[in-house]
């Protein structure tokens, strides 16, 4: 086996996991998989710039799993950065931080490879079961994009669409520097229609209604799967491979819209993190699901993280 660590810095959040991964059969034994909310693109769908703050958070993130990859003695490091870090005019002083903390370059990857990876992290421990049925759609929603994959054992077509929990939230549900509590319904509407937009995108590219197997990945997918199972707290366990009928992530979309800001933190799967944009995540996933008639989401805790882990083995 080969110990890797594999770093993903999103919009919203900056991932680690290190884990011992066997190239012949495939098998992948997870040592350490951790997760921080940094929200690095604050502001930048607004300002175009890394926030100062922004950075500085991302950057004691990376701190501490540099101790975590030094303790444990992976052999190979990847640090890939998404939408975020690919908008902003100021990365280069995103890539300099990171290289000072952690010995190795970010790598700003292009839409189409964040899919590549989404789907090889999440299809890997599912491709060989009879009863998901392939072509594979696996949708990755992000805090600022959302990617779309749909293929068998590979990709056959991919797209990025700008549309994610954070973005969205930015941009149509904050009035004078604060989230609405709760959104109004023009804002829900107007929300809906730009996600919509973003669909029909991304069908230019990828033949979403050819899908057979919804997959679902990211911190918004898995937290509508611990609220649809009602967990008291946030359980990997029970939440990687759970299957969620449509009827319950609908429920779920209209409960986050219209609950207040202490209604969402009160649920003991919510990250405090994703108190304020999970609205904007379960609607990305509901219009999905109603756009190509799917009556059910498999969840997936294995995404793009660990895509790119099994880049470097």
């Amino acid at each position: 086996m080969t110990r890797v660590a594999a770093i993903d810095c999103g919009t919203n959040s900056i991932r680690l996991l290190v884990a011992d991964c066997d190239p012949v059969t495939g098998e992948q034994r997870d040592l350490d998989r951790r997760m921080t909310i940094v929200r690095l693109g604050q502001g930048v769908d607004r300002t175009g710039r890394l926030a100062p703050e922004a950075l500085e958070r991302t950057f004691a993130a990376c701190r501490a799993y540099a101790a975590v990859i030094e303790e444990l003695g992976a052999e190979k490091i990847r640090f890939v950065a998404t939408s975020a870090s690919r908008d902003a005019e100021n990365r280069e002083e995103f890539v300099r931080g990171v290289v000072d903390i952690l010995g190795v370059e970010p790598e700003v990857i292009s839409g189409d490879q964040e899919a590549e990876f989404s789907f090889t992290g999440a299809t890997k421990s599912l491709a060989h079961r009879d009863d998901l049925p392939t072509p594979f759609l696996v949708v990755d929603i992000g805090g600022g994009s959302t990617e779309f994959v749909v293929g068998e054992e590979h990709v056959r077509a991919a797209r990025s669409v700008d549309v994610g929990c954070v973005r969205m939230t930015e941009r149509h549900l904050v009035v004078d520097g604060a989230v609405t509590d709760p959104p109004t319904a023009a804002q829900v509407a107007a929300m809906r229609a730009d996600i919509e937009a973003a669909l029909d995108l991304a069908e230019q590219t990828v033949p979403l209604t050819e899908a057979r197997t919804l997959v679902g990945l990211a911190g918004s997918v898995t937290t509508v799967a611990g609220i649809a199972l009602d967990l008291a707290e946030y359980d990997s366990a029970k939440i990687h491979h759970a299957v969620i009928p449509y009827e319950q992530v609908r429920g779920i979309s209209e409960r986050m819209l219209t609950a207040t800001h202490a209604e969402r933190a009160a649920l003991g799967v919510m990250h405090p993190g994703r108190v304020d944009v999970i609205g904007a995540g379960a609607l990305v996933l509901r219009a999905l699901m109603e756009r190509i008639g799917a009556s059910e989401v498999v969840v997936s805790e294995h995404d793009i993280l660990d895509g790119i882990a099994w880049s470097v083995v």
